[in-house]
């Protein structure tokens, strides 16, 4: 951080303690939101990832002609689509947390091989992949049923035609309602602090709770970074629906 910012911000700390951006002039602190940050980071966009391959599959799997395949699906689907996403969180780190293997690096801690973070990161993907499945389903269910039937008359086994065919189309068309699904598991991301993930909002509280002048620059900071992280992956999923925009299919 510029001296100059620092000096600025001890400044302000000094004329108005209400206002203490300590992290802006305190190197410890500016290294906690800084690892925070990255966190946060890391968690949204791999649970993205995660749960968009989950939505794929499952979208998959309900249309097979498998009858325990659907009901499979239907089951997880309604599972996570029912119940909170933070019960969901402390249900599998505290509860399926109990089974989890460990290992002992040292010969004396145990070591759970699934960490908070990892939990974490299945437990959000799972989440926002039920709500992906649904979107992905009601994508596939626009492909106009002579499109698949040319593909399959064209020789096109029926994976070839999902996979070439039902799937890019289907994609199109499902783009505005997963935007807005991912904004919300990126928002969802926060409550990994319940499982002490040290995330950005779990920093923040921290350094409120040793600093409490810094409590309202602390809610100011986090609110901005997150408007800063929606925004990009807002802008960024516009940009790719208009990129791959084909005139009738997604509006």
């Amino acid at each position: 951080m510029p001296e100059s910012i620092s000096h600025f911000f001890l400044e302000l700390y000094k004329s108005d303690p209400k206002w203490n951006f300590i992290f802006f002039y305190d190197p410890v602190q500016a290294d906690r939101v800084i690892e925070g940050f990255w966190m946060t980071v890391e968690l949204a966009v791999i649970c993205v990832l995660v749960s968009v391959i989950i939505g794929v599959v499952g979208a998959w799997m309900q249309n097979q002609p498998n009858r325990f395949l659907r009901l499979l699906v239907q089951g997880y689907i309604q599972f996570f689509r029912n119940t909170p996403p933070l019960i969901q969180l402390l249900f599998f780190y505290f509860a399926l947390g109990q089974f989890t293997p460990t290992y002992s690096p040292d010969g004396w801690l145990e070591i759970p091989i699934i960490s908070n973070v990892g939990w974490a990161i299945i437990s959000l993907s799972f989440f926002a992949g039920a709500f992906n499945v649904e979107i992905f389903r009601s994508g596939i269910e626009a492909v106009p049923e002579s499109t698949k039937e040319a593909a399959e008359a064209l020789g096109f086994s029926h994976l070839q035609t999902y996979r070439y065919i039902v799937l890019p189309l289907a994609f199109r068309v499902s783009l505005p309602s997963l935007n807005n699904n991912l904004v919300n598991l990126v928002k969802t991301t926060t409550q990994a602090m319940a499982i002490a993930v040290p995330e950005l909002l779990y920093q923040m509280v921290s350094i409120y709770n040793d600093y409490s002048t810094a409590m309202n620059a602390s809610m100011l900071l986090l609110f901005i970074v997150y408007i800063g992280l929606v925004a990009v992956l807002v802008f960024g999923m516009y940009r790719w629906e208009q990129a791959i925009r084909i005139p009738g299919y997604g509006g």
